[in-house]
């Protein structure tokens, strides 16, 4: 059965009379939120992020997976030892797909949130993310740089287009409305994520994930964030070839597998 997906707001705390318990069963205050970042060559953004995502008030856990960056990352990371963060590390760069994978391995959340280190997707967006996810509605959150009035920096025009290419491609094939299949805020109760496995290394994690997930028995939201991209003077990685390779990927996970 291909799952649910539904657009809209919801606020971290439930309303009066809404249901006081959260993913899994478990009382609101119990619920266990890990934030997994994966890291590479995120010098000048990686500590602000982190303390961001502190600012919040809602990680329990925050997941750095470095992978085996060459700039003073990994430097940054050592000096942030704290008992909410955990900083693992890959010898070869994989990719954000294979630091993801890891950083999933490691997550000891009821809910597990996926942050990007380059300060593109703000912290200060979680509450709506995981709105649905604690009051009880959702099992999968999707954010969306299209819906919503937020924020968000103007940049490339074709990387607007090819993303909407992108997502139009996923949906034909998973059935599901999404409307940013590549926007890198994504949250899934663990138990969801326990049930995936992740094969890409790279980019191609997006356009995977949500054909997985799609074809469980699961309910999706997707919730309208802000966005401050960057360019590629400011350190953007992703290039014209990530989107031939999520075009394969949306093909291959949707058909192959």
């Amino acid at each position: 059965m291909r799952g649910q997906i539904a657009h809209g707001r919801a606020s971290i705390r439930a309303e009066a009379g809404a249901s006081e318990r959260g993913a899994g069963g478990l009382p609101l205050c119990r619920v266990i939120l890990t934030v997994v970042i994966p890291a590479f060559n995120e010098q000048a953004t990686i500590a602000g992020t982190i303390a961001r995502v502190r600012g919040t008030g809602l990680a329990s856990e925050i997941v750095v997976v470095d992978d085996a960056s060459t700039d003073q990352t990994p430097a940054i990371l050592s000096s942030l030892k704290a008992s909410d963060l955990v900083v693992l590390r890959h010898e070869n760069n994989r990719g954000k797909g294979a630091a993801l994978r890891t950083g999933f391995q490691h997550a000891r959340g009821d809910i597990v949130l996926v942050q990007d280190a380059d300060a593109e997707y703000d912290p200060a967006d979680y509450p709506r993310l995981l709105g649905p996810l604690r009051d009880g509605k959702a099992d999968v959150v999707f954010g969306s740089r299209f819906v919503g009035g937020d924020a968000h920096r103007v940049l490339f025009y074709w990387h607007s287009v090819g993303n909407r290419v992108l997502t139009l491609a996923s949906n034909a094939f998973t059935n599901l409305n999404l409307t940013d299949m590549e926007c890198g805020f994504k949250v899934f109760r663990k138990d969801v994520l326990n049930r995936v496995n992740i094969e890409e290394e790279r980019f191609g994690f997006e356009p995977e994930i949500v054909a997985k997930v799609a074809r469980l028995d699961v309910r999706i939201f997707e919730v309208g964030v802000s966005y401050n991209g960057r360019t590629y003077a400011e350190g953007k990685k992703i290039t014209w070839r990530d989107g031939v390779a999520a075009l394969w990927c949306i093909f291959k996970y949707n058909v192959l597998k």
